[in-house]
């Protein structure tokens, strides 16, 4: 049985499908990719899109967070990530929809929007996992992978700020909702709680994160202040991480 994920290293989806195969208890080769570059490879096996993660499992090959952790429950069914209690998984599910939909976006657009102004610290980012090199390819090319990164997320000072507020507001939903019990859906950690935690985690950049964090002095003036602010929400969410991680 031979496992590839192919990811970005920093990616939140990513994270997600690692965390899924890590907590199966499955062996896997991670392939970091270099944004941009990464099309190519990835359009040879999918025959498709161009997002990552895709998983390879002995060469039958399955693209996006949401469907990886599907198909590891039904091809690895212990430890399962969907509850078999019917209200449960349905919960489960409409949770990690719509933060996939609205929270992963929400967090991307936010934080390279602040960080892709600063690229001695953004370029280690982007090619954490790959070949020594691709950073110096990277800070040759950085206006253009700026230009490129903006244009392809939309990612300017309003869609920033409207990112902040759909982070906010998920955040204090969330918050209230871990107050009221432990878990999202049903009585026990699901693909809800891993999705949540897995999407907000470069906000407490935790150390499994297999990326080169930039120390505190180099986040981004506003980042810092925002995440002060907003750390008494953030907390459960990193509580979630360091318990089930």
């Amino acid at each position: 049985m031979a496992i590839r994920l192919y990811q970005f290293a920093i990616s939140h989806y990513c994270e997600k499908a690692r965390w899924a195969l890590d907590y199966k208890g499955l062996s896997y080769e991670s392939i970091s990719l270099l944004p941009g570059q990464h099309v190519k490879t990835i359009r040879k096996l999918t025959g498709r899109d161009s997002s990552v993660p895709v998983l390879d499992h002995d060469g039958h090959r399955v693209q996006g967070s949401r469907e990886i952790i599907d198909y590891l429950d039904d091809t690895f069914p212990d430890h399962p990530l969907t509850p078999a209690d019917p209200q449960a998984r349905e919960a489960a599910l409409a949770w990690e929809q719509r933060l996939d939909d609205e929270v992963g976006p929400a967090v991307r657009c936010y934080s390279y929007h602040h960080f892709l102004q600063r690229p001695k610290v953004v370029v280690p980012l982007l090619a954490a996992g790959t070949p020594f090199y691709n950073r110096i390819l990277l800070k040759l090319a950085f206006s253009r992978v700026d230009e490129i990164m903006r244009t392809w997320m939309k990612i300017n000072e309003k869609t920033s700020e409207r990112s902040r507020e759909t982070m906010e507001a998920y955040l204090t939903e969330l918050a209230q909702a871990y107050q009221q019990k432990p878990y999202l859906a049903g009585d026990s950690f699901s693909r809800a709680d891993l999705t949540a935690a897995a999407l907000f985690a470069p906000m407490f950049q935790p150390e499994q994160y297999p990326v080169p964090w930039p120390k505190p002095t180099k986040i981004p003036r506003e980042i810092k202040a925002w995440l002060a602010k907003w750390q008494p929400q953030i907390q459960p969410l990193e509580k979630v991480y360091a318990a089930n991680r």
